[in-house]
């Protein structure tokens, strides 16, 4: 089967929040997916945040659901290389997916050039960035909670609801990790080059954690190594692979590296862990 072609021939998109539940007061600008110079397509101007279910044969299935959370700077989702296409390679493998769509900054006729701008001063990014990033933050949770909620409809073991994200959806998932509640609680998290989330305490039922990065990537290393030490210390269950060489946001893409089989480690890691034993 090709690497690319999902088994949910029309996967179903279930609104994260209910109607009134979240403000999108001054969220004017209109959702669109473009086509940035580097080839990559990608979804702005988020203000509907959604969950894609892909969901695979039954035949196969392993009652195991991982949400996806792609990554874009805060200002996009890249959702094919780290979304659709990671969706369906955990499918094949008897995983379900939901690919997550998180709010992001909303941007104007100006994008993409704006990011650079922006990422160009540090203190423009952060005024526009960390509104957005608790806003994504309660997304994140919002996901769990809700593909838990439906865990007999989409027939889950509720007890095996993971989150993964790249960069931007690395902090999505690392939030995750961090702040929940009972039912927003994920049962592992696996930040790939991440970008750092808000400082909090390790929580005292913290999950299972799986983080990767490559060393070429400073910033991803530092949260990587960070989290390991902070995970490790308090006694949770963690795992830590830093490939020598990918650079950031490689996802799915193919770089004749090493790293292009990043996500064999993390199936690995899952069935080393339990999550993908018998389903009851």
């Amino acid at each position: 089967m090709n690497p690319t072609q999902l088994t949910s021939a029309q996967p179903q998109v279930t609104p994260l929040w209910e109607d009134g539940e979240i403000d999108t007061t001054g969220w004017d600008q209109p959702e669109e997916i473009t086509v940035l110079p580097n080839g990559i397509k990608v979804v702005r101007n988020v203000s509907q945040p959604t969950l894609t279910a892909y969901l695979p044969d039954p035949s196969i299935a392993t009652g195991t659901a991982v949400i996806v959370c792609p990554g874009g700077a805060y200002h996009f989702l890249a959702f094919e290389h780290e979304g659709t296409q990671v969706a369906a390679w955990l499918n094949q493998r008897g995983i379900a997916a939901f690919m997550l769509k998180y709010r992001v900054v909303q941007t104007g006729d100006d994008f993409p050039e704006c990011i650079g701008t922006n990422m160009g001063d540090p203190q423009k990014m952060e005024s526009i960035v960390v509104p957005v990033q608790e806003l994504i933050s309660a997304d994140s949770c919002q996901a769990v909670r809700l593909v838990r909620a439906h865990a007999a409809e989409w027939n889950l073991n509720p007890q095996r609801i993971g989150i993964m994200g790249f960069s931007a959806g690395g902090f999505a998932t690392l939030s995750a990790a961090l702040h929940y509640d009972a039912a927003s609680r994920p049962d592992f998290a696996a930040p790939i080059y991440s970008a750092p989330p808000f400082d909090a305490p390790i929580p005292a039922d913290a999950p299972p954690l799986f983080l990767l990065c490559a060393a070429d990537d400073d910033m991803a290393s530092e949260v990587s190594t960070r989290f390991y030490a902070e995970w490790r210390a308090a006694g949770h269950p963690v795992e830590l692979h830093i490939y020598a060489k990918g650079a950031h946001g490689f996802g799915m893409n193919q770089q004749n590296l090493p790293s292009d089989r990043w996500i064999e480690r993390f199936a690995d890691w899952l069935e080393g862990s339990g999550f993908l034993g018998d389903r009851k």
